[in-house]
């Protein structure tokens, strides 16, 4: 695995020049595709957000915004776009990447400056996203454990499955994430109970997430984990 991966910028960007320095906060924005006809499972759509977050960094790590991003509030942004608006923002945003879990499609992006997102995005719906519950998800060889008692949204707990994901990739095992790669990347949702939560998540393959707290759930509640057969 290239060192880029578990090191955002370690190497300047050709392109660098062409971002200024960041003043503020910076958010990393992740689309997730809300079909208003056949909107996709909840699980699915957990999974699908989580993995455009690792895909946009896997695709462009090189991008001089990961590395101030990743040393400050990790801050993530999950925004919904029904079908039409989902096309609208790829052919508008041609450096977007796709992520794709069974039926359920995101966009993730490189961080941006919060206080300056394009009109496009900013216009986006983040609260209220819901998707209908769906079967359990066939278990992967790395899955995305998530606290069920804790009550969250869609939004919240995608975001949170993105923090959990993106966690792993730059701080777990190097070998294991080649072979997650190497097997196109498959992804799962396990929902625990807060007694198993805390029991499995004494073995987590990366960083048990503990929530800021700015919406939904009490600061320093523990949200999600990654685990690793």
């Amino acid at each position: 695995m290239e060192n880029t991966v578990n090191d955002p910028a370690s190497s300047p960007d050709p392109g660098a020049g062409e971002f200024p320095e960041p003043t503020g906060e910076l958010v990393q924005p992740i689309i997730l595709l809300v079909d208003r006809e056949e909107p996709c499972p909840e699980d699915e759509g957990i999974a699908v957000a989580a993995l455009a977050s690792v895909n946009a960094l896997l695709a462009n790590p090189r991008h001089p915004y990961w590395r101030p991003w990743a040393q400050g509030a990790f801050a993530k942004s999950v925004r919904r776009a029904d079908a039409k608006m989902f096309a609208k923002v790829a052919g508008e945003f041609p450096e977007h990447v796709l992520a794709e879990v069974g039926s359920a499609r995101a966009m993730g992006f490189a961080p941006m400056q919060a206080d300056s997102l394009p009109k496009r995005l900013a216009k986006l719906q983040v609260s209220g996203t819901t998707l209908p519950p769906g079967e359990p998800m066939e278990s992967t060889t790395v899955r995305i454990a998530l606290n069920d008692s804790l009550g969250m949204s869609t939004g919240k707990a995608a975001a949170q499955a993105a923090h959990a994901l993106f966690a792993w990739v730059l701080e777990g095992n190097p070998a294991e994430l080649d072979a997650w790669r190497a097997s196109g990347c498959p992804l799962s949702i396990q929902r625990l109970d807060s007694k198993a939560f805390r029991k499995n998540a004494r073995a987590a393959s990366g960083p048990v997430i503990h929530d800021a707290g700015r919406t939904e759930i009490t600061p320093g509640s523990a949200t999600a984990f990654v685990s690793v057969d």
